[in-house]
């Protein structure tokens, strides 16, 4: 499917020091799908109005504060107006982005974003089961751990949203980091007689339970990727936490809009497909180089099929002689679960080598403990021949 079948022309464009306020009103009086953020003549980034009322910013911000706050660095991706629906995908994914600008040669021709492309695809999605896409290395917290731990892991992470459970290991709540920035810039008239707002120096210290979200809204992992696509879009919530039964409590895995994306980007080539989140931070390092290294990885590890690699890079504040701290995570998903590995370094090629590293220990580690397993096994089954 070509892209420009699904990409809109409904947009403006605004100056990087544009003040917030005009943007709102630009929103209200104009039926607009997003506003383009230009500098200096480059795009950098796509508004979208849901962006601009989850930011909570004052009406004098400069928009650009909002663009680049929702990147992790770098320049956003560009998309062609004739790009295949899959190779879009790719770019989203790997971009970290929702929408992004496309492209007609070197003339901005419209905008494409996440949630249009899953609604024009969505009757195709009846083929694959959430079990297929769905992450089942989950990432948990409890309800009485306190809202810093719970930071420290979304960031730890790289996620945006983290299941709770209780001391039973059963599932009660979600924890989003829209949760955690409604809290810290609730309205006064939304104050109650028990609310906490004017601690926010004292956040960090308040229990997961007085923040999470219950119910929460689930899935198992033999329905439908177009069911599970439903049910996100009819709550207006990105992501969905896997459960072995309709009305279990037990933790199984996430499926999220970014999941379904990453599965449409997929082809049918006999190499890996590894998918990079943050691309635009690799600077010298290529992706071709990426691939090799992580295939070479890979192939230590035979006995599992490995069905997707995951490069992740997030750039930090700090700098060492003008190069940031870059973190670099790396998970691979296998017929035999998942194996990871994650590392920080000045520049993507530091990080992402000292993860590589991290992670080729952490195969071989494995790859021993199933050893060990077989022979166990093989021990076993001559003890009761005796």
């Amino acid at each position: 499917m070509d892209i420009s079948d699904i990409a809109v022309e409904e947009f403006a464009e605004v100056d990087a020091d544009t003040r917030v306020a005009k943007v709102r009103s630009l929103f209200e009086r104009e039926n607009l799908k997003g506003i383009v953020v230009m500098e200096n003549g480059d795009c950098i980034g796509v508004l979208r109005e849901k962006q601009l009322i989850q930011s909570h910013v004052e009406d004098d911000t400069k928009v650009s504060a909002i663009v680049r706050s929702s990147r992790s660095g770098g320049s956003p991706p560009k998309v062609g107006r004739h790009d295949d629906v899959r190779e879009v995908c790719r770019v989203l994914v790997e971009g970290d982005v929702k929408v992004a600008p496309v492209y007609e040669g070197e003339n901005l021709w419209g905008i494409v974003a996440a949630d249009d492309i899953l609604r024009a695809v969505h009757e195709n999605l009846e083929a694959i089961t959430v079990g297929d896409i769905a992450t089942t290395s989950v990432v948990t917290i409890t309800e009485d751990d306190h809202v810093g731990k719970a930071i420290n892991r979304l960031r730890e992470h790289g996620i945006s949203r983290i299941p709770v459970v209780n001391e039973s290991a059963e599932l009660t709540g979600i924890l989003t980091t829209n949760d955690i920035v409604e809290f810290a810039v609730r309205d006064e008239e939304r104050q109650g007689s028990k609310d906490r707002r004017g601690e926010i120096d004292r956040m960090l210290d308040i229990p997961v339970y007085d923040l999470m979200s219950s119910p929460v809204n689930t899935i198992t992992p033999g329905e439908t990727v177009e069911d599970a696509v439903s049910v996100m879009f009819d709550n207006g919530i990105s992501g969905l936490v896997v459960t072995a039964t309709p009305d279990g409590a037990d933790v199984a895995g996430v499926i999220t809009k970014t999941d379904v994306l990453r599965a449409l980007s997929l082809t049918e080539q006999e190499s890996m497909n590894v998918q990079i989140t943050n691309i635009n931070l690799l600077d010298d390092l290529t992706r071709e180089a990426l691939v090799e290294d992580v295939t070479q990885v890979v192939d230590k590890f035979q006995e599992m099929n490995v069905l997707h690699a995951h490069v992740r890079f997030t750039q930090h504040k700090e700098k060492l002689r003008g190069t940031p701290l870059i973190r670099c995570q790396i998970r691979l998903r296998t017929t035999q679960g998942q194996v990871a590995g994650s590392g920080e370094g000045y520049g993507a090629d530091h990080a992402f080598h000292v993860a590589l590293d991290r992670l080729e220990r952490n195969v071989l580690e494995l790859k021993g403990v199933k050893a060990d397993e077989e022979y166990r096994g093989q021990l076993l089954r001559k003890l009761n021949e005796l």
